[in-house]
């Protein structure tokens, strides 16, 4: 469903003004709700973008990666506990594990030896494994938030000796294809936006180069269209199961680390940034190559998403990350999710509408309900966030809140009449 007209009035203002303040040679945005296109927000003519045009996506390409890795893992080939010594034996940084590398607290430094690998041709892999030495080590694995484009550069090396398929084989055949990605690609393919940095007094445009990054293309090699990262983003918010489990795709997005101490806005799970913007938790990544910026902001919750691109390395006053953020958040409160309708349920089973109605805890008032679904929902009164689903007689899961996992147990007199839910020790009765 396309956007209201004045959200995407709104939307589009604001693509226009951060074009036109950051000089950005173009600027395109794309709004992805549902798994499809809704809105596209253009600005700038070197050259006009549209939705078919490539972009580099820098380091979104980690995202990519990361997928690749818990398939792996998925399949049983590799544990995210194990250390990089496992699949890469002999290196110097073989202590850190693949959990380590996917959340950027290895304590790897940041960048392999030699020229910087975003602007000079990339070496192959043998030579990326022989420059490591045991001083990339900066810290102490999961001792502090540490990005390391290095670190998915030996991902990237994991995935190739595990599979014996070079990544960028991989990456077509086990996401590329499967998800209909057709313009994203290894190397540019017309039509694409060249990459430009802007001379800070002049108004003028210098081309930059474009790389192939080699052994380090795991961290940030690949090229897409605002269609194409949208259909990547349609996948963060939903995945389709043949590709990966939406169980395993959760677990990426759960936090390993924050990396703002003082303020908690940003983080990073398996693979994916999380900002947390307001009341509201977004996944993603931003990406950056020499000529080019990227951003990628999807809020999984009501399946809508922000994918954004600039031809210049940094649009001057403003973050191609943060434009998509203030995108987002822009669309999801001028045309909230409508809420799923309420539809009647059969009635429950005479034992389970037993367990219904007010309980108490430790001076605290508690109220169950049976859904649509037959699990119990509820919890303290004004705050109901538990739910248990059924595992067999008297004995309920916690599949939310506080007691997710924990074991509700129901304990009834010699009638048969529930007295009790004991909810690993925490026992509410009915007075």
């Amino acid at each position: 469903m396309p956007l209201l007209p004045e959200t995407a009035r709104q939307v589009d203002l604001l693509v226009a003004r951060a074009q036109a303040e950051g000089r950005g040679p173009s600027l395109a945005l794309g709004v992805v709700r549902d798994g499809r296109l809704a809105h596209l927000a253009v600005a700038g003519e070197t050259p006009r973008p549209d939705g078919d045009l490539q972009y580099r996506v820098g380091s979104i390409t980690k995202t990519m990666t990361a997928v690749l890795v818990m398939q792996q893992r998925d399949a049983g080939r590799l544990a995210l506990d194990d250390p990089l010594d496992a699949h890469l034996p002999g290196t110097p940084v073989g202590t850190v594990t693949v959990r380590h590398l996917l959340g950027h607290v290895s304590g790897l430094q940041r960048e392999p030896d030699g020229d910087w690998w975003e602007r000079a041709e990339g070496t192959d892999l043998d030579t990326l494994l022989a420059g490591l030495t045991p001083d990339k080590i900066a810290h102490p694995p999961h001792f502090v938030y540490h990005y390391s484009n290095l670190a998915y550069g030996l991902l990237g090396a994991v995935l190739a000796r595990i599979t014996g398929t070079p990544w960028a084989d991989l990456l077509t055949e086990r996401l590329l294809t499967p998800l209909g990605m057709r313009r994203t690609t290894y190397h540019p393919t017309e039509p694409y936006a060249p990459g430009y940095v802007v001379h800070p007094w002049h108004e003028t445009l210098r081309e930059e180069p474009r790389t192939d990054t080699g052994a380090m293309a795991p961290a940030g090699q690949l090229w897409s269209t605002v269609e194409d990262l949208g259909r990547w983003a349609a996948f963060l918010a939903d995945p389709d199961p043949a590709v990966l489990s939406p169980a395993t795709l959760t677990e990426m997005c759960a936090p390993v680390v924050i990396n703002d101490l003082d303020s908690w806005t940003g983080g990073h799970g398996l693979g994916v940034e999380l900002y947390r913007v307001g009341d509201r938790v977004y996944v993603g990544h931003g990406g950056s190559m020499p000529g080019y910026v990227a951003g990628l902001a999807v809020h999984r919750p009501t399946r809508t998403a922000v994918v954004n691109f600039a031809n210049a390395y940094g649009l001057r006053g403003h973050h191609i990350g943060a434009l998509g953020r203030e995108a987002l958040t822009l669309v999801l409160d001028a045309e909230p999710a409508a809420p799923s309708p309420w539809r009647p349920a059969g009635p429950p089973a005479a034992d389970v509408a037993a367990l219904t109605g007010r309980w108490w805890w430790m001076g605290g008032e508690y109220e169950f309900r049976v859904d649509a679904a037959g699990d119990l929902v509820g919890g303290q009164v004004g705050r109901p966030v538990l739910r248990f689903t059924p595992e067999g007689p008297d004995r309920w899961r916690g599949r939310s809140g506080s007691q997710d996992g924990e074991i509700l147990t129901v304990i009834r007199d010699g009638s048969g009449t529930p007295t009790a839910l004991d909810i690993a020790t925490f026992v509410l009765t009915r007075t």
